[in-house]
C-alpha cells in the first residue's frame, strides 16, 4: 500500500508539472487556474488562502505545488473512486479527471457501453462502473488504456469542433497538435498517435 501511495503521489506531482503555473485565460471556462486547480474548485472546497472571507484569483495565485498535489489526491483520485479502477487506468483517468472533472468518467462509461457493458453515463464511479471496468480490462488488458486515451482525444476534438474559441488548445498557431491532443497522446501507444497528415485532415474544417 505504501508503494501504491508513492506511485499515486508521483502521478499527482506529474499532473501539477504538466498543468503549469498561474493562468487566467478568458477563453477557458475554468477561470483563474494554478497547477490545474481552478478557482471554482477552490471556492467549492472553501480554500481562502489570504483569509479575507472570499476566494478570488489572489487565492489561486497563492496556491502552492504541495497544496495542489494534496487537493488532487483527495478530491480527484480517492473521493471519485478512481483508486478502485484497474491500476493500469489510474494515471490516464486521474489526469483526465483533473482536466475535465466528471467528464473523465463519462468518457470511460461511454467506452464501456461500446464494449457491451451496461452502465449509466452519469460521471460517477460506483460499484457497477468499477465491476464493468474490471470486466472490460479482463477482456482487453492490452488495449483498454489505448482505447480510453483515444476516446479522450476524440473528446477534445469534439469540444473544439463545437467551440471555436477552444481550438487553440487543440491546434497550435502553426497548425500542429495543441496541448490537449499532445496531453491525450501521452497516454496512448505511439502506434496510435496521429501523424501530422492525419491531424491536419482531422482539423481541416476548422480553417
Amino acid at each position: 500500500m505504501a508503494a501504491l501511495k508513492k506511485d499515486v503521489r508521483q502521478m499527482a506531482e506529474e499532473i501539477v508539472a504538466r498543468e503549469g503555473g498561474y493562468v487566467n485565460d478568458p477563453d477557458d471556462p475554468g477561470g483563474a487556474t494554478k497547477y490545474g486547480v481552478t478557482i471554482h474548485t477552490m471556492r467549492r472546497l472553501g480554500i481562502d488562502l489570504d483569509g479575507d472571507g472570499k476566494v478570488t484569483p489572489n487565492d489561486v495565485k497563492r496556491l502552492s505545488r504541495n497544496q495542489a498535489v494534496n487537493i488532487f489526491l483527495e478530491h480527484y483520485f480517492i473521493r471519485p473512486r478512481i483508486a478502485e479502477l484497474p491500476s493500469v487506468l489510474h494515471s490516464t483517468v486521474f489526469d483526465m479527471y483533473v482536466n475535465a472533472g466528471g467528464n473523465a468518467v463519462k468518457i470511460l462509461q461511454r467506452m464501456l457501453r461500446q464494449m457491451g457493458e451496461e452502465v449509466s453515463v452519469d460521471g460517477a464511479i460506483g460499484p457497477l462502473t468499477i465491476a464493468a471496468t474490471v470486466r472490460a480490462f479482463n477482456k482487453a488488458p492490452d488495449h483498454i488504456v489505448d482505447a480510453y486515451g483515444i476516446a479522450r482525444r476524440n473528446y477534445y476534438f469534439g469540444i473544439a469542433d463545437r467551440r471555436p474559441a477552444s481550438r487553440k488548445y487543440a491546434r497550435t498557431r502553426a497548425g500542429g497538435k495543441g496541448g490537449w491532443i499532445k496531453r491525450a497522446e501521452e497516454f496512448i501507444s505511439p502506434k496510435y498517435h496521429l501523424t501530422e497528415a492525419q491531424f491536419a485532415a482531422r482539423v481541416a474544417s476548422w480553417a
